[in-house]
């Protein structure tokens, strides 16, 4: 995939309430086509509500969303991969790891049952739970159970991959993988990744976002040279 400066998604004086309380105000940041944009801040500073608005999972309580596919043309949705910040499935329900997997292939059109097979394997082969495939998700550890909801997220090859706190559980091992998936993604997809341990993430990211109820600032991967996030 060819990486271009075109905007994919534009957030425009977006601001969200809670309760009274505000939780982003303000907010103006384009998403570009190639990005790798590597997101921090505080406990609490409104990073997981800025993905879910990024998502169109939340609706903001001001300002606007849009999507643009790569001719700049607007459009309805993206090819989305999730994986967030807390799992919201029930260890209880009778799912395998090769179900929650195929989950993240609902909604693709033209898919084979053999190639979707394949692609459930090809994703649990890179997050080395292969061997589990029909284990019953209740029999996962935390960081088991992460590691298939990173399949899930992958399995359709998204255009854009966003990331809440994809380290959580995992461990120190299986974190140097999920560098390397990085890596290897980020030469196909547009990558949005919240979280707190920046030390590698940041070196790896083309565009780094501070966010504490508001974007704070934005800069060039690890170098401290700062520059506006918002439009001219």
């Amino acid at each position: 995939m060819t990486k271009d400066n075109t905007t994919i998604i534009r957030l425009r004086d977006v601001g969200m309430r809670h309760d009274d309380k505000e939780v982003l105000t303000g907010v103006d940041l384009d998403i570009n086509h190639g990005d790798f944009l590597a997101i921090t801040g505080p406990n609490g500073g409104g990073k997981t509500t800025l993905l879910r608005i990024i998502l169109k999972l939340l609706k903001p309580t001001s300002g606007c969303v849009e999507y643009y596919d790569y001719e700049g043309k607007p459009a309805q949705c993206l090819s989305i991969g999730y994986l967030p910040q807390k799992n919201m499935i029930d260890s209880r329900f009778p799912l395998t790891v090769r179900d929650v997997v195929a989950s993240g292939l609902l909604g693709l059109k033209g898919l084979s049952r053999s190639d979707a097979d394949s692609a459930i394997i090809e994703n649990l082969q890179l997050v080395e739970m292969d061997d589990r495939a029909d284990s019953a998700i209740g029999r996962l550890s935390g960081g088991q159970l992460q590691r298939v909801l990173l399949a899930r997220a992958l399995v359709a090859r998204p255009q854009l991959l966003v990331m809440d706190e994809p380290l959580s559980y995992l461990d120190k091992h299986f974190e140097q993988r999920v560098y390397d998936i990085l890596r290897m993604k980020a030469e196909h997809s547009t990558i949005v990744l919240v979280s707190h341990e920046m030390s590698i993430i940041s070196g790896m990211a083309t565009r780094h976002a501070v966010v504490d109820h508001h974007l704070s600032y934005c800069h060039a991967g690890s170098h401290s040279v700062h520059y506006d996030c918002t439009p001219n």
